[in-house]
């Protein structure tokens, strides 16, 4: 990390060690911060867009592993017909608009979630943008889209007990690094810090696995006014909490 002027003192008096390796976000309040501007909800979802790109260029900037995005529920397509063709067209939109910031900033972009349900045409320029990506080796920058957490743990157990129904694994070789291993965020570390926006104090079915262990920030903003310094204040805090992990610390 470059530590340039547009970091604040107080970031910077904060021991690296103590910063999140791993941020994941609920991104919510999209709708609701148009409604209050007088704005159509869709118009939430385009400005939450801009935040997308400035938080994931800063989370590169400042060094962090890995900064995983709730993008897309499960439970959203339950919407009307036209947020949701929206929210199609907007990622669709940000896969080929974003391309060129990706590779600026160095960003590895992945997947979390399944694909049924999402227009081919989005899938096609999703993953163009991941192979394009995949040669990169900075931040991961994962999309969860068409995610739910409880859906994860479906697939993982499935494919475990496929696994074991074709006799290549035992009952008793099952453990949590094995669920580790099959759920789609195989091979990451464990989100350290996990936000979510617009005062809702839940996680909605998000990595429900991975955050065993995170400490979680809520602030009432909404998305779309998510910016730089309200990131800084995340991790500020996040650098003054007292993790034990199940233990006790002196």
């Amino acid at each position: 990390m470059t530590e340039s002027k547009k970091t604040p003192a107080t970031l910077l008096e904060v021991p690296r060690e103590r910063w999140p390796r791993h941020l994941a976000v609920i991104m919510d309040g999209n709708g609701r911060w148009a409604q209050r501007q007088g704005l159509p909800r869709i118009e939430g979802h385009r400005c939450g867009v801009a935040s997308v790109r400035k938080i994931t260029e800063e989370c590169s900037r400042l060094g962090l592993e890995q900064l995983t995005l709730y993008c897309l529920s499960s439970e959203n397509w339950k919407r009307p017909q036209q947020e949701i063709d929206f929210l199609m067209h907007l990622l669709e939109q940000y896969m080929i608009e974003e391309r060129t910031t990706i590779m600026d900033n160095n960003v590895r972009v992945r997947m979390l979630g399944r694909r049924t349900n999402i227009p081919e045409q989005v899938l096609a320029e999703l993953d163009q943008t991941v192979t394009m990506s995949s040669s990169n080796d900075g931040m991961w920058l994962n999309l969860a889209i068409n995610y739910g957490g409880r859906a994860e743990l479906v697939d993982a157990v499935r494919a475990i007990g496929s696994q074991v129904a074709a006799g290549k694994m035992s009952v008793n070789e099952i453990n949590e690094q094995t669920i580790s291993n099959h759920l789609y965020t195989s091979g990451s570390a464990d989100p350290d810090l996990l936000i979510r926006t617009a005062g809702e104090m839940r996680i909605s079915n998000f990595l429900l696995w991975q955050i065993s262990y995170a400490e979680i920030w809520v602030t009432e903003k909404c998305w779309p006014e998510f910016d730089e310094e309200t990131l800084h204040e995340a991790i500020c805090d996040f650098a003054s909490r007292n993790r034990k992990f199940g233990g006790l610390t002196k």
